[in-house]
């Protein structure tokens, strides 16, 4: 185990190899969170699942990851990273474990529970050491340098996984992520510094016992929590579940050409990522703030979503295209939570971080189930399967547009982006 001072910046050296080993953990998170989506045909015709299951079960993974959300930045502010983030990875290679071993939907939707609470420290930890370790804007790098792995985590659950089912079967899959997460203990216990309480700000702070309320009543939390929770959450949403049956049911796409579709949209999201994190840093010298960025970039998003949904169904492989640009313009939504964790304290960025994440992992699951609630009401009352996945995104595009409306009427700069 690596000792440096965790309330000075780490040597360059020591930085990398830190961010590597949560690098990875996330990585496999990201997998974790977006394999359902790759598997849902599977997962649909093995377990004969409704729309509504299918989308509890996606959604079961986000309830537990938001479920721990609150304890989990208490826990950060006054344990640090390293050590919150090894307990709860055990957890997640305990739900890969049940989820592999699973004979019924419970036994699906516990697995997938116990994977979510596992890995919902995974984006949390690093970002709340990265808050002390590093300069305001290799930050906001690192942060866009973390969702390119979770991009890539969510692109090897798309081809990678659809062409080892065959061959291994999904419940072998998930042993070999067991496997993996506990890979990932050993590394992260090996390079990430342990949290110094005694001499850290995290300390001076959890004596103090500061509760949540800062947070929640901080006037640039509730600005940008409407646009995490709708836009963040339902980017998730559609990325690690919607895309898929919507080019399977919507456009006729084979499961094979859906995973493909898939592929493609996480290879778009990590080159998006990877060109957030080379142009932050001139972008915050030249003054280009977070909220400046998501004023002037969103509107596209619900351009292209409104497109999807005008649409419907569409020649072979152009809705895998227009799936992949509109994720693309949602990602100037990732810059709010960085910006949203440089509003507080370091002391207490682990809270505010945390409740952010709880927002919009809260949205993920709303977003999930909630229009598989919908595709099924919908189709109860009358409506083709086609119009019903076509009505149930226009609300979800409505709840955007408005979110996006508050947003902008809000007036709360946050002067540190």
């Amino acid at each position: 185990m690596r000792q440096f001072p965790t309330d000075t910046l780490l040597p360059a050296r020591a930085a990398i190899l830190v961010f590597l080993s949560f690098a990875f953990a996330y990585f496999l998170s990201a997998l974790i969170r977006a394999i359902t989506a790759t598997l849902s045909p599977t997962l649909t015709l093995e377990f004969a699942l409704s729309a509504s299951e299918l989308g509890l079960l996606a959604g079961g993974y986000f309830l537990g990851f938001a479920a721990t959300q609150l304890p989990l930045g208490t826990w950060l502010d006054r344990h640090g990273p390293r050590t919150v983030i090894l307990y709860f990875l055990l957890v997640a290679a305990l739900g890969c474990v049940v989820f592999s071993f699973a004979t019924s939907f419970t036994g699906l939707l516990i697995g997938r529970i116990l994977c979510g609470i596992g890995v919902s420290a995974c984006l949390m930890a690093p970002l709340t050491g990265y808050r002390r370790w590093f300069k305001a804007a290799t930050l906001m790098r690192a942060n866009s340098w973390m969702l390119m792995t979770g991009s890539l985590g969510m692109m090897a659950s798309t081809l990678p996984v659809q062409w080892l089912m065959p061959l291994f079967g999904w419940r072998v899959l998930f042993w070999g992520l067991a496997v993996l997460i506990l890979l990932s203990i050993a590394w992260i216990a090996w390079q990430v510094p342990k949290w110094e309480l005694s001499s850290s700000p995290a300390g001076e702070m959890g004596r103090a016992k500061v509760s949540y309320t800062e947070v929640w009543k901080h006037p640039y939390f509730r600005k940008m929590a409407p646009i995490g929770f709708c836009i963040y959450g339902g980017l998730v949403a559609m990325q690690t579940l919607w895309a898929v049956p919507w080019m399977i049911k919507v456009d006729g796409y084979s499961a094979m050409q859906a995973a493909s579709g898939l592929f493609w949209m996480n290879i778009a999201m990590l080159c998006a990522f990877w060109t957030w994190g080379l142009v932050n840093p001139a972008l915050t010298r030249r003054g280009f703030h977070a909220d400046w960025l998501i004023a002037r970039g969103l509107p596209l998003s619900f351009v292209l979503l409104a497109i999807i949904i005008i649409m419907g169904p569409t020649e072979s492989g152009l809705s895998a295209v227009l799936w992949a640009a509109y994720c693309v313009s949602c990602s100037f939504v990732s810059l709010a939570q960085p910006a949203v964790g440089m509003a507080f304290a370091p002391a207490i960025a682990g809270r505010a971080l945390s409740a952010y994440n709880l927002v919009i992992f809260a949205g993920v699951f709303v977003v999930q189930w909630g229009v598989g609630l919908a595709v099924d009401g919908f189709k109860a009352l009358g409506l083709s399967e086609i119009e019903a996945f076509q009505s149930a995104l226009g609300l979800y595009w409505v709840c955007c547009v408005l979110s996006y409306f508050y947003f902008l009427v809000t007036k709360s700069h946050n002067p540190s982006t």
